[in-house]
């Protein structure tokens, strides 16, 4: 890929000569003689350098005053600057501005040459990370929280007004497998954050010293196995998110010190003397009643009170059964990609088993029924076989006859998805003596999906 270098120069031989010696080097080259041709470019023909070198005094004005007002329309680029007037203030000036680098006329080629590789470097890593936290702002709408019903619309609605305000704390409830952790990431990517880290940490998933090791960091030698300097959780999230998932199971000593850090925006590592400043947006979620705990004295009131600046509850999947007709079809798609399958057709029983179900999982639940489905279906139709919900009278889908082409399956539960799959597999290589064509063409699989879960499951083939 060709990348293009702005050159801002007035001097036209300089000019011409640095032209020339990058469109050797193989970049695309943009001459300006001036701001106001620069102006042209970047703002109206929306240019897109990778780099750009400028001279600091032209005819028009001052280049870093160029530099801060029009930054923001190339965001990604990188500034280098050469002036043949250099000043202690001005490069001062320019480095806090975010210029990669200020040089004194006349300039050495090979030197130029070495900073405009790295600056080119910097520029790509750069452009990279904010094309990934585009895709994820896209990916991260809120109107990724799918949902046709009166409940999912109010939810799209609090979520898309949250991202345009600097809230400093926010609680979401809801069941498990609502969908807290989509709704954490709409907020951090669709807010200012965006280009920030989003750090996440499940506060039941880890023991309370590993917890408050992992949030406020610690120095050599604070306890046993403290080898190293480790950065808390709290220091990563520095102006950007922190996803504290089931804060309800923190201990109540370690709520006392976060609440500090949220207060006093300064967090102090365990063995550490200083304490260090830090801008954090904390989004918390738990499945449980934090305002009932708050009362009787299992969370800590105060730090609840800081916390519910705003408070966002997910609707349980049961009060908005009508959401199932955008969120099946969206899963039946996922895992058609995912494992080659081709179920397009969903035939009404299905439907009506899916809505009448009570789905204590929510969300989460469905997803691991439609994985089921996908995964074990041999055609075009969504296999009501393979839904086994609780509470609803089974179809058997084992066929019991003692035949080259039969299986038999328990559904009781006794056997887990994933060993179904493999005995499935396995059985198929055996019959087809272990010859993946014949295994796939049997199953109705491609080469490619079978030749992936032979390796997930560590199975024999003859190539």
């Amino acid at each position: 890929m060709i990348e293009t270098l702005l050159i801002i120069e007035d001097e036209k031989l300089l000019g011409s000569e640095l032209s020339r010696h990058y469109r050797q080097s193989g970049w695309e080259v943009v001459l300006a003689s001036n701001l106001q041709q620069a102006k042209e470019l970047l703002v109206n023909q929306s240019l897109e350098p990778l780099l750009i070198l400028s001279d600091m005094n032209l005819p028009d004005g001052n280049a870093l005053d160029f530099m801060e007002n029009h930054k923001k329309n190339v965001s990604h680029a990188e500034w280098l600057f050469l002036t043949g007037y250099g000043s202690v203030p001005d490069s001062v000036r320019a480095l806090r501005l975010g210029a990669y680098d200020f040089l004194e006329k006349p300039c050495d080629l090979e030197r130029l040459d070495l900073i405009v590789t790295s600056a080119a470097r910097s520029a790509a890593i750069q452009r990279r990370v904010i094309d990934q936290t585009k895709q994820r702002h896209r990916r991260y709408s809120p109107e990724a929280y799918l949902g046709k019903s009166e409940q999912a619309q109010q939810v799209r609605d609090i979520l898309a007004k949250l991202t345009q305000v600097p809230f400093s704390a926010l609680i979401i409830g809801g069941e498990s497998g609502t969908g807290k952790g989509l709704a954490a990431r709409i907020l951090h990517y669709g807010g200012a954050r965006a280009q920030q880290p989003l750090i996440e940490v499940n506060c039941a998933a880890l023991p309370r010293e590993l917890l408050e090791s992992e949030l406020f960091g610690h120095e050599p030698g604070a306890f046993t196995g403290a080898v190293g300097r480790h950065r808390g959780l709290l220091e990563q999230a520095d102006r950007g998110t922190l996803f504290m998932d089931e804060i309800g199971e923190m201990p109540l000593d370690l709520q006392a010190k976060l609440l500090k850090v949220i207060e006093d925006h300064k967090v102090r590592r365990l063995g550490g003397e200083k304490e260090i400043t830090v801008d954090v947006q904390i989004v918390t979620a738990s499945n449980r009643d934090l305002e009932k705990m708050a009362l009787d004295g299992s969370f800590r009131a105060d730090l609840y009170h800081r916390l519910s600046v705003f408070r966002v509850i997910l609707p349980p999947l049961r009060q908005a059964v009508e959401d199932l007709d955008e969120l099946v079809p969206m899963f039946v798609a996922e895992y058609n990609a995912k494992a080659g399958r081709q179920v397009k057709e969903i035939p009404e029983a299905v439907w009506k088993k899916l809505k009448a179900h009570h789905w204590p999982g929510n969300v989460r639940e469905l997803r691991n029924v439609i994985e089921r489905c996908v995964l074990f279906s041999d055609g075009p139709t969504f296999p009501l076989t393979w839904l086994q919900l609780p509470g609803q009278e089974q179809i058997s889908n084992v066929d019991t006859r003692n035949g080259e082409n039969s299986i038999v399956l328990p559904l009781d539960g006794s056997m887990a998805l994933d060993d179904m799959d493999k005995f499935i597999i396995k059985t198929a290589l055996e019959r087809a003596d272990y010859n993946l064509t014949a295994a796939a063409r049997a199953l109705g699989a491609t080469r490619e999906t079978l030749r992936y879960r032979v390796r997930k499951y560590n199975l024999k083939i003859n190539e």
